[in-house]
């Protein structure tokens, strides 16, 4: 490993370091999993959990320590704050009250289970968090809310075509929405550039502290990616069975109800290689663009390109009866 550049602003010498994670993600075997498996709603209700549990503990960390020499400059919970957003969208797939879904069989069943490497990516944060210095609070702030700036309008869409959902109306899908930096106004993609722009100027202005806040930032951003990329690896894939011929055959001589109910949408499952194209989509993109490859103009340029590429993928996919 080369040693790191103390000398470069503390957004581009993080930027440079984790360039790696883009490759390590690519050939590991959460990324196989994901293309090769399926994933049903239960299991990205799950994962939202997941989510919330890491963001509910990260932000209420960030807000103790929001007068932080090095935490304050980036600190905008009105702006960046997930876990709302992340509770209105749980409730919804769950279709309860937003103020119950804790309550709900499927959380208090996974809370019976709660994985390790999420108890253990919760209990890091905590721990940093009752650090006396807190500095490194600020890499789990990069890895999580970079990565949601980066991608959130393309997997928003993507998510929104998978299930259903109104893009417009934005039920289900508050976590990949952002305001503006001014105003009350759902960002574009512009809009979440600057405010990528604006997250980077703050970092870089705790940097400016000195070079013990860029190597502790950096030291803590390593850790944060690894506990990210663990996290892949506890989205469970639903084995399928494959059809044989025979079968197939047998299925298409059967003739077809004359009237078929639609399924409602929190009970809705969907075929192997829409919910591939999805979740390999939704996951690995999600992950990438934090890793520091899609950035400056030319990022935005790559951030184009790869919607476009997963628009065609999705039209070759099939949709839902």
């Amino acid at each position: 490993m080369s040693t790191p550049d103390l000398s470069l602003p503390l957004a581009t010498l993080l930027r440079e370091a984790t360039l790696a994670a883009h490759d390590l993600v690519a050939k590991g075997e959460g990324a196989s999993a994901l293309l090769s498996g399926r994933l049903d709603r239960d299991e990205y209700i799950k994962y939202l959990m997941m989510l919330w549990h890491i963001y509910d503990t990260l932000e209420q960390a960030l807000d103790r320590h929001a007068n932080h020499p090095a935490l304050y400059p980036t600190h905008n919970p009105t702006l960046l704050a997930r876990a709302p957003a992340l509770s209105a969208d749980i409730s919804y797939f769950l279709q309860v009250p937003e103020s119950s879904w804790k309550s709900h069989p499927v959380h208090l069943q996974f809370l019976a289970s709660t994985p390790v490497p999420l108890i253990n990516y919760v209990t890091r944060i905590r721990e940093v968090a009752d650090l006396e210095d807190p500095t490194p609070l600020l890499a789990h702030s990069y890895v999580r809310y970079l990565g949601d700036l980066s991608g959130g309008q393309t997997v928003r869409r993507i998510l929104g075509k998978a299930y259903d959902l109104d893009d417009e109306v934005g039920l289900g899908l508050a976590f990949y929405a952002f305001k503006e930096l001014k105003t009350t106004k759902l960002a574009n993609q512009g809009e979440m550039k600057r405010i990528k722009e604006w997250f980077r100027e703050g970092m870089n202005v705790a940097g400016d502290i000195g070079v013990e806040v860029k190597s502790s930032v950096l030291e803590e951003t390593r850790v944060a990616f690894e506990l990210n990329t663990v996290l892949f690896t506890l989205v469970r894939l639903k084995d399928e069975k494959p059809v044989d011929e025979t079968e197939e055959e047998e299925l298409e001589s059967k003739e077809a109800p004359a009237v078929v109910e639609p399924t409602p949408l929190h009970q809705r499952t969907f075929p192997i290689s829409q919910v591939v194209a999805v979740i390999a989509a939704v996951c690995l993109t999600h992950f990438i663009l934090v890793t520091g490859g899609f950035t400056g103009d030319k990022g935005y340029q790559k951030l184009i390109a790869l919607e476009k590429w997963v628009a065609t993928l999705w039209k070759s996919t099939p949709r839902p009866e």
